[in-house]
């Protein structure tokens, strides 16, 4: 088993004592990413839309710096401060991802780091 860290300046900066990822022969283990914009290391300003937005881009970020794309996403998890955005959380992730979908959860959380109303992170497998 080959394991090899993930790290790219076109995502944000661990937070904390983490690696954006992990690489496990095939499988990549996606840290969670919250809207926060690589360059500044602040929250993006905007609508949820532009938060959930944000993450996305963050985590496609990664998932190319591993060699693949979000469409290796094979588990998805999504931590909402408020469960009402689950519909417009659906309608962004259209927006960069194809069918067949990954397998997903969505977790309503009390609060999560830096104050933020998303986080999400993933498993993939690049082949």
């Amino acid at each position: 088993m080959k394991k090899e860290i993930i790290q790219t300046e076109n995502a944000p900066q661990a937070i904390g004592t983490y690696s954006q990822a992990v690489k496990i022969d095939k499988t990549v283990y996606l840290s969670g990413q919250i809207p926060l914009v690589p360059e500044t290391m602040e929250v993006i300003d905007g609508d949820m839309e532009s938060q959930i937005t944000r993450v996305f881009d963050n985590l496609q970020a990664v998932a190319e710096a591993a060699g693949g794309s979000l469409n290796d996403t094979l588990k998805l998890n999504i931590f909402l401060t408020d469960l009402t955005h689950f519909p417009l959380v659906n309608e962004v992730m259209a927006r960069y991802f194809e069918q067949p979908y990954p397998a997903r959860a969505a977790i309503g959380v009390a609060s999560l780091p830096k104050n933020v109303n998303v986080e999400m992170d993933a498993i993939l497998y690049i082949d």
